[in-house]
């Protein structure tokens, strides 16, 4: 029942007819109408209220929004410039500063306190042969004289005294020792000019024919280019990482012989023809395995439709861990190269996260992937400056997963898949456990949410390594093969040609292969390019980095 019906109600009771009750009546009314209209009015103001608030908490919401992302872009721009700064001034590796070092072993120190059961026998010789060995580093810093190689050829000078008589009887004197003194000497190198005369007989009969010898197979038989010479110029400019321009200087300055650019690059292009089969040799034997290791680079490229610009070029590493390695040139960075270079390869392939290589495997369903650990750590290293504590705590975590690998060094494959099985299992889910604890409580931006999404992301690639002993924990050892090539990005600055990016490809992958194996360079050009004119193609893989062995010496 609502006012009016009340007063009307009331009213009824009244006696009818009077005056008092007509005014009684009419007032109430009056009153339920100002009553109605105040109702109204603060139920406006309170729907204004409402609105008021809610658009004042959307707007609370999106300052919120954009202060925690103006905080995100703050953290991550401290980061970047920290990262720039360590790039510039400070160590290229991965150290530790000294506080971090500390709370990093006083992390250690609660959990070993915290432990129920003792670590590992394992584990424990462990500590003790990673502090003999940091012994062994303090006392490898301090100068010392180091050996001259036994295989240097030895030129021996001997100094005889003026005179050997005895100053007192002056009877001659009896040698009864020596003493030796040793001293690096430099040969220069020097050019010659190589001569070949080849006689020619005849007689004066009339049958006669003229005899003269045969030339021995050359690598061009038309070119000025001696077989010492093609070595030279393959390893200053692919091992010392010479530019061309500063090759011709050399030769005209210090040798007085004039040897254009371009005449270099002919050689080398045709050279690089010849070492073709055994880099596609080494790349079949390579494939014919079930486990490769893949990284690429970037590389500057002239571009040939704009004089004087350079566009971006990639070179691609395929690796077999301390054997061979296989460049390959391409002007992209997406998927094809990878596609076209793992036909017909059923496997694992060990990469970071880019997503090419997900892409690949998804694409090619024989072929499965696993991750690097080195790269996730990395992250971590980067937030150090934003958060030391959780930074410190998964970098010790991966220290301790890095102190099994160094344990199993020695063991073979079957004995490190056994180790890795017991003691890196617990370690992977205490990590995994505190990643996503954390996670949810970071900004995705900062460069700790970064390090935690990369490992969480990278999770299940990251642990492959324990499924097979051949696998390797981390990408190193290809990343290791790609700096000579960054020294050379350095030096000569980009590749002249587009098409001049498979003779670098080819060469890189024989010189970094040679060096994989702890096989001189330049002892396997010199004998390589000796044999390969004459050798036939089903004798190619005998040149191979993995089966070479040197040519006897010549006798005659």
């Amino acid at each position: 029942m609502n006012l009016r019906d009340e007063i009307r109600r009331r009213f009824s009771e009244q006696p009818p007819g009077t005056a008092e009750s007509a005014g009684n009546l009419q007032a109430a009314l009056e009153e339920a109408r100002r009553a109605k209209a105040q109702l109204a009015e603060v139920q406006a103001e309170l729907a204004e209220a409402q609105r008021v608030k809610f658009r004042m908490l959307e707007e609370q919401g999106q300052l919120q929004a954009q202060l925690e992302a103006v905080q995100a872009q703050l953290a991550e721009a401290k980061a970047y410039i920290a990262e720039l700064k360590r790039q510039l001034f400070g160590s290229q590796g991965e150290p530790l500063s000294a506080e971090q070092e500390a709370q990093l072993e006083q992390l250690a120190d609660d959990a070993q306190e915290q432990a129920k059961s003792p670590a590992p026998a394992s584990l424990e010789v462990l500590e003790e042969e990673e502090e003999q060995a940091k012994k062994e580093r303090r006392k490898s810093k301090r100068p010392s004289r180091h050996p001259l190689p036994a295989t240097m050829e030895t030129e021996t000078v001997t100094l005889e005294p003026e005179n050997t008589h005895c100053p007192r009887c002056g009877l001659e004197q009896h040698r009864i020792g020596e003493e030796v003194s040793e001293e690096f000497e430099y040969i220069p190198a020097r050019l010659i000019r190589r001569r070949t005369v080849r006689p020619k007989y005849a007689c004066r009969c009339e049958e006669s024919t003229v005899v003269i010898a045969p030339m021995p197979p050359r690598l061009l038989p038309q070119s000025k280019l001696g077989l010492g010479l093609a070595v030279h110029l393959l390893l200053t400019r692919f091992d010392d990482h010479l530019s061309f321009y500063r090759l011709e200087h050399i030769f005209r300055e210090r040798h007085g012989v004039e040897i254009p650019r371009q005449q270099m690059v002919q050689w080398i292009e045709h050279i690089a023809g010849w070492l073709k089969p055994i880099y596609e040799a080494m790349w079949q034997e390579m494939k014919a395995g079930n486990y490769l290791q893949i990284d690429e680079t970037p590389v500057k490229v002239l571009d040939r439709d704009v004089s004087g610009k350079t566009a971006r070029g990639y070179l691609w590493f395929y690796a077999v861990p301390r054997e061979d390695v296989i460049l390959e040139f391409c002007s992209s960075r997406g998927q094809e190269a990878p596609n076209k270079r793992l036909q017909g390869f059923q496997g694992t392939i060990q990469t970071d996260a880019y997503e090419v290589y997900e892409a690949v495997v998804k694409k090619n369903p024989k072929i499965e992937r696993i991750g690097c650990l080195a790269h996730a750590r990395r992250y971590f290293y980067k937030a150090l400056q934003e958060s030391l504590g959780e930074a410190v705590w998964f970098i010790g975590k991966i220290r301790e997963l890095y102190r099994i690998e160094y344990a199993a060094r020695a063991l073979d494959h079957t004995e490190r898949h056994a180790l890795r099985q017991v003691q890196a299992p617990p370690l992977w889910a205490v990590l995994q456990a505190r990643a996503e604890e954390l996670r949810p409580k970071l900004l995705p931006q900062s460069t700790m949410g970064k390090a935690v999404n990369y490992f969480l992301n990278e999770y299940k690639a990251l642990e492959g390594y324990l499924r097979d002993g051949r696998f390797e924990i981390d990408n190193n050892l290809i990343e290791n093969a790609i700096r000579p090539t960054a020294v050379g990005r350095r030096r000569w600055l980009f590749i002249g040609h587009p098409q001049a990016g498979w003779r670098s490809a080819v060469i890189y992958s024989l010189l970094l292969s040679c060096r994989r194996r702890g096989i001189n360079p330049q002892s396997y050009l010199s004998d390589v390019l000796n044999r390969l004119p004459s050798i036939k193609i089903t004798e190619i893989h005998q040149l191979l980095p993995g089966h070479w062995k040197p040519s006897p010496p010549n006798t005659s």
